[in-house]
This record gives C-alpha cells, sequence and structure tokens, in this order.
C-alpha cells in the first residue's frame, strides 16, 4: 500500500472519525467526569464494536443493510434514546453519599452505544466504498489492512477527545462549576440526539 494511498484515506476518514458525534461527545463527557484512566473501558467497548462493524461491513453486511435501510433506521432510533439516557447520567445532581464514587460508565455502556451508533456505521460503509468499492473481488489484506487503519486512527481520535474532557475538568475547581461542565455535556448529548432523531423518519411519525 502506497503512501499516497494512505494519505487519501487520511483526508477522507479524518473529519468523519474527528468530528463531534455520538462516540465523541460521550469521550468528551467521559473524560471530564471520570478522569482518563477510567475512560478506557469505554473506549475499549466502543473502539472493539467498531472493529466488528469493519469486519461485518467489509466481509458482507454491507450488501445486506443496503437492501434493507429500515435496520439503520431501528438502530438509530435506539441510539438517541440511549444518548438520552446518557445526558441525564451526565446531568443528574450527585448526592452527598455519592460524592466520592466513580459513575458508573463501562465497557459495556461502550459497546451499547457504538452499537446503537449509526454514524459509526456509516463511516464504515464510506470506507470501503471508497476504498475497496468492490468488496466481492477485493483480496482479504486490502480488506484487513482498512480496518487495522480505522482502528488506529479510532483509538488516536478517541484518547484525544478524552484527553480534552479529562483537560476542561481542570478547569471545573468547585461544585457550581463541576454542575455547569456536566450541563453542557449533557446538553451537547441531548442536540446530538435532537439531530440525529430529525433524520430519521421512524422518529417524526
Amino acid at each position: 500500500m502506497s503512501m499516497k494511498f494512505v494519505l487519501a484515506w487520511m483526508a477522507a476518514m479524518f473529519p468523519l472519525i474527528f468530528s463531534p458525534g455520538p462516540a465523541n461527545i460521550t469521550f468528551a463527557a467521559a473524560g471530564a467526569s471520570l478522569g482518563i484512566r477510567r475512560s478506557l473501558p469505554l473506549m475499549a467497548g466502543i473502539d472493539f464494536i467498531f472493529i466488528v462493524k469493519g469486519f461485518l461491513v467489509g466481509f458482507g453486511l454491507m450488501t445486506w443493510l443496503t437492501n434493507y435501510p429500515v435496520a439503520l433506521r431501528v438502530l438509530q432510533a435506539g441510539g438517541v434514546i440511549y444518548l438520552i439516557y446518557l445526558a441525564y447520567h451526565f446531568a443528574k445532581p450527585k448526592s452527598p453519599l455519592s460524592q466520592g464514587e466513580a459513575p458508573k460508565i463501562s465497557i459495556w455502556n461502550g459497546m451499547l452505544i457504538q452499537i446503537l451508533n449509526v454514524k459509526g456505521w456509516i463511516i464504515t460503509f464510506t470506507m470501503f466504498s471508497i476504498f475497496a468499492p468492490n468488496l466481492q473481488h477485493e483480496p482479504t489484506t486490502t480488506i484487513l489492512l482498512l480496518i487495522a487503519l480505522m482502528t488506529i486512527l479510532n483509538l488516536s481520535t478517541h484518547l484525544c477527545w478524552i484527553v480534552f474532557g479529562s483537560a476542561l475538568a481542570k478547569f471545573a475547581t468547585n461544585d457550581r462549576s463541576q454542575r455547569v461542565q456536566g450541563m453542557l455535556f449533557s446538553l451537547s448529548l441531548l442536540l446530538v440526539a435532537l439531530w440525529i432523531a430529525l433524520d430519521n423518519p421512524i422518529m417524526l411519525i
């Protein structure tokens, strides 16, 4: 694989993966609430499912989903509901007894977020449609290499969002600023959920 190919791939994929979306906003919120280390299980869950998506799409699921687009819409509707739940989780006030407890965000939360994250499916479809347009005749090594490139970019990008959220948390030095920060991240998740819902005919019925 040539350097020209890699640069073209980066030019197409970096804006898609780095741009704000359900997973990236959640990473920033988790970094602010949990810190970097305790956000890693969330990242592991999200990126594990991203890899699974790569294998499913790369080895045949793209054709099936093209024939049944309503499946993506159903996932999208589930993702909106889960984003609203996460927004509540980050915004709800903490009782004095729970101040020292770490929020319960785990690898399973990350897996569910990514399963329901239609943006992740679209990114994967886009990558293969541009860089491996005829999957039935592409060598397995090409598909595996594209999945590996996507995984490396995902891990580095998602870690950046966690670090960004963690850095913002350092400015929240008192209870009031922490509450404001939590509300801002919660509002961001709600706005992403609203944007997704407005794009989904199922949610507008």
